[in-house]
């Protein structure tokens, strides 16, 4: 597995819990919560194209 993805991964969330901890404590609550709904999906559409590859191997694997 490559190691760069674990570290986007892990800078993504960083930053995001970072932000959402700051606008948190300045009572904004609501855009907080967005953000970590966005740090989520930006996540996601990183892991997406390695789940992919992962089918795409299993199924040339068992000749599926």
């Amino acid at each position: 597995m490559d190691i760069e993805l674990i570290f986007k991964v892990a800078g993504v969330g960083l930053l995001v819990a970072v932000t959402y901890v700051v606008l948190s404590k300045s009572g904004r609550d609501e855009m907080a919560m967005l953000l970590s709904l966005c740090g989520i999906v930006i996540i996601l559409f990183m892991i997406v194209g390695r789940i992919s590859e992962l089918f795409t191997y299993i199924r040339s694997s068992f000749g599926i």
